[in-house]
């Protein structure tokens, strides 16, 4: 059996006596795209730095490709695209900057980058379009052009994980189209990524899974499954895709159990109560 990208078993973290993961578990095998989804203060961002290593739960294990995040992420096999807010765009670096920054791995002690991290920066720009941006000062790019930005980042730092934090928010068509293209481009080569996003009617053309998240993991399966609105009543509350929720026959099985589905498990269930 191949070892897992992601291995996330029975995570727990507490934020002083806020509970943000509750015995989370999730796996994620190479080269597939899988959404995270969930509401706001459901854990999504908790689980990204767990996953990355800057945050050590209070219980429980995370292995990226077999090894600790910790490690992983020195050895530059984590990239990251944050969200748009968690960035100083008045910052002064240009693009070329921001994207070399994904070759500091690779560089000395003086961080002097070598002509072989000069062409990675110049090919990793070039595959997201924007080799004539590069010395534009990063804050100077629209929305999608500052996340296609930081995806160079990744690509020039040889990253075989790729977290993405609401990729698409603020993004005009033609970049969402451009992500999603180099993020199916990037799983072909053999990179997984996992991908935190609101944009649910997104999910089923960009990603091969989906995790629906509400402290912990409540199903892990399809897009279509889980996207079903009984399934997205147990995080939500509602439907969040504006459709017509069916009463069900004993409510308190909507509400209270973690249905927890493996890709590989087909259209079994294991139900399991909270309590």
């Amino acid at each position: 059996m191949s070892t897992p990208a992601i291995l996330v078993e029975n995570v727990t973290v507490h934020y002083g006596e806020v509970l943000a993961l509750d015995s989370a578990s999730l796996t994620v095998d190479a080269a597939r795209i899988c959404g995270l989804i969930g509401m706001n203060g459901s854990g999504k961002s908790t689980l990204f730095k767990v996953i990355m290593g800057m945050i050590k739960p209070d219980a429980g294990r995370v292995l990226i490709g077999g090894q600790s995040p910790t490690k992983a992420r020195k050895e530059g096999g984590i990239g990251y695209v944050p969200q748009s807010e968690d960035v100083d765009w008045q910052f002064p670096l240009s693009v070329r900057d921001v994207v070399m920054m994904g070759r500091y791995g690779h560089q000395g002690f003086t961080r002097h980058p070598s002509k072989a991290d000069r062409s990675a920066v110049d090919q990793a720009l070039d595959r997201v379009e924007l080799g004539e941006y590069a010395e534009r000062q990063i804050g100077q790019l629209s929305g999608g052009q500052k996340k296609r930005a930081f995806v160079a980042r990744g690509i020039a730092q040889g990253a075989t994980m790729m977290l993405l934090d609401e990729p698409f928010a603020g993004v005009d068509k033609r970049s969402e189209a451009t992500i999603t293209r180099l993020l199916r481009e990037l799983a072909s080569d053999g990179c997984t990524i996992l991908i935190s996003t609101h944009d649910l009617h997104a999910l089923p053309g960009l990603c091969d899974e989906a995790v629906l998240l509400m402290r912990r993991v409540l199903m892990h399966g399809a897009p279509e499954q889980v996207l079903q609105p009984e399934n997205l009543a147990m995080a939500f509350g509602l439907d969040v895709l504006n459709r017509d929720l069916p009463e069900p026959d004993h409510p308190a099985a909507v509400v209270h159990p973690a249905a927890v589905v493996h890709p590989a498990a087909g259209a079994s269930a294991t139900t399991e109560s909270r309590g």
